[in-house]
């Protein structure tokens, strides 16, 4: 009889060194941001600080005139 490929359901998800597949995927998802993530939300809050801070000085800019 030959052997399924599908694996055993019963059986956790472990590569050979040992380390629990799923556990890790479970706890990458509850680790916050990533790196590129963060990246991305600093870029974006700081080009709106800056178009806010523009703005400002437009404003104040044309009050002294």
């Amino acid at each position: 009889m030959a052997k399924s490929m599908e694996p055993n359901r019963n059986q956790k998800n472990v590569t050979s060194s040992g380390t629990n597949i799923d556990e890790v995927k479970r706890q990458n998802a509850n680790s916050g941001l990533s790196y590129n993530q963060a990246k991305e939300l600093l870029a974006k809050q700081t080009a709106e600080r800056e178009m806010a801070q523009n703005d400002y000085v437009h404003e104040v800019g044309k009050e002294n005139l």
